[in-house]
This record gives C-alpha cells, structure tokens and sequence, in this order.
C-alpha cells in the first residue's frame, strides 16, 4: 500500500466531498478578494498620498486619532502597517486552507496560453530577464516616482512663491532644495515600506505569491537601488541647501528632541551608502566578504532612521520591518541546531555529494534552497545550495551537490577525502570518530512544486546547475512508481559542461532503481554538450577517476529543525499573530505606564522605544511561540521515529548508490555532442513541432548568459507563435541567489572568478572541424 494512503479515506461520499471542495473554493475566493481588496487599497493610499485628496484624508484621520491612547504612533502604525499585518494574518488562513487540497492540477487546458509571470519581455537590460508581470510592477513604481516627485516639485514652488516671495533668491532657492530633500526623504519612506518584505525568507506573503526567496532578492536589489537613490538625494539637496545658507556643520550635527534629529539621519545615510556601494555588481563580485559584512549595517541603518524621523513617521515603513524581523529572529533559532551529515562523495570533477539528516515532518519541494554552515570549516561563512534529492527519496534525508571553485569548497573536499582514507583504515567493527556537522537554514522555495504543473518540460542547466533538475528527475520518478499526481509526461534536459568528468553527475539518479519501467510513463532526452572537448575520452561510460565516499553514524536529534518558514503554515501563523499582538500590548503599556505618565516628548526617543517595542515582541511573544513549537517539533519527531524504529529496525541511511560502467542502461534517449554548444532556436522549433499545440514549461538553472539565451529564445517562439503551435513559460532558478550569495564561491577569499566562468563553460572558444558522436550504446546515443 502508498505510503501516503493513509491520508485518505477509504470511503468517501461523492456528494460530502463536492460539498467539502465547494466550501473550501468559496472560502479561498472570499480570502482572495479580501486580501486583494485591502493591498489594493493600501497601495492606492501610498501611491496617491501626494495628492490634495489623500492628503486631506490622512490629516483627517490623524487629527481624529492623535487624541487616543496611542496617539499619533499608534493612528499612523493602523494606516500604514495595519493592512500588510492583516493581509498576512488572512494570508495564513488561506494557505492552511489551500493545504487541504492538492498543490498542483491534474488536468491541463486543452488550449495552451500565455501568462504574465512567465512570459519574458526584456531580455538584455539592466534588470536582467523581465517578465510581463515583472514589467508592469517596474513600470507602476516608475510611475509614481515621476508623478510623486512632480506633484510635491509643484507644491514646493508654490509654498515658496506665495509664502517667501519677499525672500532674496539665494534664500529661496536654498528652502526650495530643503522642501524638495524633505519630499524625498517621504517618498524613500514610502519605498522602504516595500523594501524588507523581499527578503523574509520564509514570509507568508512570499508563500501566498509562491514566489521563492532566490527570485523574490531581486525585487530587494531594484527596490534598494530606488530607496538609496532617494535617500542620497534627499540628504545631498538638505547639503546643499544647508551650504548656500552657510551653516552647513551646525546643521549637520544638530540633534532635535522636538523635530528631525539630524546627526542620527547623517549616521543612517551613511550606513546606507556603505550597504549601497559594497553591493554594486562590480565591487560585490571582487570582494563579496566585504559586501556580505557590511550588508549587516542594516541594524544601524534602521534603528538611526527610527532616531532620525521619530516614532510616528517610522510607523511608514515599520510593517515591513517587522515581518522581516520576525524572519530573521526564526533563522536564527532554526541556525543553532547540529545537523549531521549522513554521508558524503567526492567525484573527480570536482563536485561534493553531502546527504544531511533531516526528521520526518519536514517538508519541501524538489525545488529547494538551503543555506549551509558546515563548523569544522567555519563558523561565520554561511552558503546557499540547491536541493539535488527528491523529497520523496526518503523521510530522513537531503541531498545536496556543491561545485569545488574556493578555499571553502576545496576545505571541504579535503576533508571528505581524509574520512574517506581514516574510514578504510578503520577496522570494520569500530565506529570512526570523525564526523561532519553543519548548521542548516531552509528548505526555501516555491510554496507548490511549480514543475509538477507542466505536462511537456524542458529543463536547461550550464555546469552544476544540473542539481535541482536531478531532484525534479527523482520527485518525477517517485511519483509514477508510486501513482501520485504527476503531469509531466515529456521531458527534455539540455545540459553544457566543460568536460566529460561532469556526465557521471547524472548517474547519480538510478532511475531503474527508482522505477524500473518509467518508460512507460515518461518520454525522457537528454541533450549534452560538452563544450571544451573534441571527442569521449578513453574511460567513457565509466567513472572517470575514484569517488571518494563516507559514511557517518545516524542519529535521531540531529536532523534540521522545522522551524523554518516554509515548514508547518499554522505555527508560522500563529507565530506572526502573536508577535502582533505582543507588539500591540508592549505598545500599550510602554504608552500607560511610561510615556503618557512621565510626558515623554522627545522624537528621536519615542522612535528609539518604538524600536525596542518591535524587538521585545519578536523576542518575547514570538520566542514564547518558537518554544512550543520546538516542543512540538521533538515530539511529533519521536513519535516518527518510534513508528520508523517499529517498522525497520532503526534508522536507515539513504541508498549508496554505486556508479559504474552499467548504472547508465537505461531506456532513455541521451545524446553526448562534443565541442557544440546547444542551439536554442533548432532545440525549442524541433520541440513545439513534436509536442504540438501545448504548454511547455521551460526552467533555467546557469549562469546570466544561458538565462537571457534562453529566455530570448522563448519570447522569439511566443512572438512568432501561430495557432497551432506551443507557447513556452520561462522558469528561472536558484541562479539570480547566487549572483548575490556566490554559491561554491569562497565568500572568505572573495574570489573575483565569476559565476559564469566558474560554473559551465557556455561560451567558448572551439574549432570548426568538431562534431557530434551519435553511435548508440546500451540504450544511449553517444
């Protein structure tokens, strides 16, 4: 019987099951609307608060409210926080319902169409590849800056024409730059507000849209740019000014108990300017520790702000901040777990298997990214890596492939390889003391196995990008052998490597092990292109070189922690709420028992308390939340673990798959060509003649060159598409994090080698005189 029979019951009447699928939809469209409805109102307010109406309504509101207990804080907090705290308080209700049913469809359209987030309209600009949903955001935000900056320039004008025109020019020209720093500091306020929700990594907002934290970095990266931009203006225009009125240092240092304070604004900016320039492409690749560290002065850069604008203006841009540091505080408790790794191979290409202990009821995607600290090598370096097993592989385990490129990598290796020699030294019946320890940050990624929606899939890797296309590869396979929902059922992967050292990767997929006539489900080919060789080397169709492989005792605490925020949807609500509502009560005495008592007055400190009232409530209310739900992680994982130990024994160990002259017989297409690099537009045009009139799912993983090849060639095929033919949805993945992160990159040694040239060779230089070697063996072209 499935495993996952039991989760279903045996009977089930037709008529409760429709009755149960109707309230389950009705209740989703009513969170739908409503949450639409309330972001839609919440940004209409932003964008539009410069205008005469808005305007009125928020005075309005902020003279009907400053006289309440909370006064102007708390009126301005409810406006312009309140509505992305509720829409995250629906969001999880929506998606503990969404829970009830399945992830992904089992039914395709019969007609093929395009859709906004996957169709690619700007393929070589600065923002790299954009797609039509990502446009029309790009375009919206464009939008308002240019309306914003005009409407407050024309009310700025006006004020000092009307007000100041006795003043000489100088003067007036001075307080016109101070009016207009003023209007953009608000307006960068407004931006700020978007800024942090990006990059909560496992926020339920993130996981309503089901856009995972690789993708959702670079919205963080535009929005930093904007934000930084605005807020240099506004200082430069208040220097300025300040200079032509000659008290620019008084000024400077001027700290306000009634107003802006300026010094703790000059102490922010610059943070801010340090974080902005370190991340710049250029300086971030050649030095990335410096860029990671100083990324980390967004502490001073928000906590100076906060002293800067005081307590109600910081009420902006404070929702997303806090949904950020509630992220931040779960990654830090999820971080300090011990997590064994299980085992660990070391191929001759120059690439790290690690299989990492995991319990039970943590659950994830093919799809995934983690964040990796292994402590033997260092306690500070943190690295992120795409998942190379299925979930379905086994409940115990993760699997994770790393390219050997830094002083880290290469750490790692070299460890795995003097293990592999104490090993075999070992005798047989003595356990070896040396292990692998790591900390883990994770599972991320998208909230439902997005591959799984797609009936024809064509998956392009350059390098070690072939990694999450080997998990997509297992979940598929698991899903046919064991009759889950599945609707791929054509499948192309198209892969460039350097050398022939890199085809043993693919073996480490057993697919007959797996399920033994997959053939009959799954139309599988496999394009190779090995880039910077001639011909197959004398050992093809064997491993080239030995693989150095260890293994290392089990065990049952040290498997990765559940609290995560891609795990159990309910104690991330909960989680969130109570953090809410502890912030509300902090809120709330701090006003009666201190503030509104003594008449505590001064702007620069209520922000200063505003901010701690934030950071009490995550700690307390949300640690109290983290506690329990830690509890109920142990139990619910020994209670698994009783019922595994019952079942089998003990604990076992992923499969050790051997790699050898055999492993590849299996029945699938795979053509090797040697010295070619693959060509987009005979591949994509050969594809939609063969499949026909269909969607086809097209994911990325490489480099930004095979990206925008990519996707250039997918917009080419949807532009030029007739009625009768495919449309392709472009999916990138996990290579937008590492641009920025630098996975396989020594963080430490800074390496200025790119990705691009580090990860696959793509583009390169070959003779006119190679060809394709097509003789088939044992069921694969070569």
């Amino acid at each position: 019987m499935d495993e996952n029979s039991s989760y279903e019951p045996l009977i089930l009447k037709k008529d409760d099951a429709n009755k149960k699928s109707l309230w389950v939809s009705l209740a989703k469209w009513f969170l739908r609307v409503a949450m639409w409805v309330i972001f839609t109102a919440w940004a209409a307010f932003i964008f539009l608060f410069p205008s005469d109406f808005v305007s009125d309504l928020y005075h309005k509101w902020s003279r009907a409210t400053d006289g309440t207990l909370f006064g102007a804080t708390g009126s301005r907090f409810l406006l312009f926080c309140g509505p992305i705290l509720l829409i995250a308080f629906l969001a999880t209700v929506y998606l503990i319902i969404s829970g009830e049913e399945e992830t992904h469809e089992t039914k395709t359209s019969r007609n093929p169409r395009f859709r906004l987030w996957t169709f690619p309209i700007l393929v070589d600009g600065p923002f790299g590849v954009v797609s039509a949903a990502e446009l029309i955001g790009i375009i919206l935000f464009t939008s308002y800056i240019i309306w914003a900056v005009s409407v407050e320039s024309i009310k700025n004008w006006n004020i000092v024409s009307s007000w100041y025109h006795h003043l000489p020019s100088k003067e007036k020209s001075a307080l016109m730059l101070e009016l207009t720093g003023l209007k953009l500091g608000l307006i960068g306020l407004f931006c700020m507000a978007f800024l942090f929700l990006p990059v909560a990594r496992g926020s339920v907002l993130l996981r309503l849209i089901d856009i995972p934290f690789e993708h959702a970095t670079r919205y963080h990266v535009w929005l930093g740019h904007l934000t930084m931009l605005l807020f240099t203006l506004h200082g430069l225009f208040y220097v300025i000014g300040w200079a032509m009125e000659g008290h620019l240092i008084q000024e400077l240092m001027d700290w306000k108990n009634i107003g802006i304070a300026i010094f703790p604004g000059v102490i922010s900016l610059l943070a801010g300017l340090l974080m902005w320039v370190t991340s710049l492409p250029g300086l971030r690749r050649v030095n990335f520790e410096l860029f990671f560290y100083t990324h980390q002065l967004y502490v001073v850069f928000v906590v100076f702000l906060a002293l800067h604008v005081g307590d109600f203006l910081f009420c902006f841009a404070a929702g997303g901040i806090f949904l950020f540091m509630l992220d931040r505080f779960l990654r830090f408790w999820q971080s300090r777990k011990t997590v064994h790794v299980l085992s660990a191979r070391s191929f001759p290409c120059g690439t790290v298997e690690l299989v990492l202990s995991k319990p039970a009821n943590l659950h994830y995607n093919a799809l995934g990214w983690i964040f990796l600290q292994v402590r033997e090598l260092s306690w500070l370096q943190w690295h992120p890596f795409s998942v190379s097993s299925s979930p379905l592989d086994g409940k115990h385990h993760l699997a994770i492939l790393i390219k050997v490129l830094g002083s880290w990598t290469e750490n790692l290796e070299k460890r795995i390889s003097s293990i592999s020699e104490e090993q075999l030294e070992t005798k047989p019946f003595l356990q070896p003391h040396t292990k692998i320890t790591a900390s883990i940050e994770g599972p991320y990624g998208h909230e439902s196995p997005y591959h799984l929606t797609y009936e024809n899939l064509i998956l392009v890797a350059g390098g070690i990008g072939i990694s999450p296309f080997l998990a997509i590869l297992n979940d598929i396979l698991h899903r046919i052998n064991n009759s889950k929902p599945c609707l791929p059922r054509n499948v192309l992967i198209v892969w460039a490597v350097k050398t022939s050292k890199e085809l043993p990767l693919l073996q480490t997929v057993d697919m007959k092990s797996i399920c033994p006539f997959f053939s009959d489900a799954l139309n599988l080919e496999i394009q190779t292109y090995v880039t910077r060789q001639t011909e197959p080397s004398l050992e093809e169709g064997h491993v080239i070189g030995s693989v150095n492989s260890s293994i290392f005792p089990a065990s049952k605490k040290c498997g990765m922690s559940v609290l995560v925020g891609t795990g159990n949807i309910i104690w991330s609500g909960i989680y969130v709420i109570m953090s809410t509502v502890g912030l509300v009560i902090t809120v709330y005495l701090l006003d009666i028992l201190y503030i509104n008592p003594y008449n505590i007055y001064y702007w620069w400190y209520k922000g200063l308390l505003f901010v701690a009232c934030m950071t009490i409530s995550v700690v307390l209310f949300g640690g109290l939340v983290i506690g329990l739900w830690h509890i109920w992680e142990r139990k619910t994982s020994f209670k698994e673990e009783c019922e595994n130990t019952t079942k089998t024994g003990s604990i076992v160990h992923p499969k050790e798959r051997q790699i050898d002259k055999n492993s590849g017989k299996e029945q699938y297409l795979n053509i090797i060509r040697y010295g070619q690099r693959p060509e987009f537009s005979e591949i994509f045009g050969s594809m939609a003649k063969r499949w026909g009139n269909v969607d086809i799912g097209v994911i990325v993983c490489g480099p930004p060159t095979l990206q925008t090849s990519v996707a250039k060639e997918c917009r080419t095929q949807n532009l030029n598409r007739r009625n009768n033919q495919s449309v392709f949805h472009f999916n990138s993945h996990s290579f937008d994090l590492v641009a920025w992160w630098g996975e396989g990159v020594d963080v430490e040694a800074g390496s200025a080698e790119s990705v691009e040239e580090s990860l696959v060779a793509y583009v390169a230089d070959h003779p006119p005189h190679m060809v394709e070697t097509g003789q088939k063996v044992g069921g694969i072209a070569r």
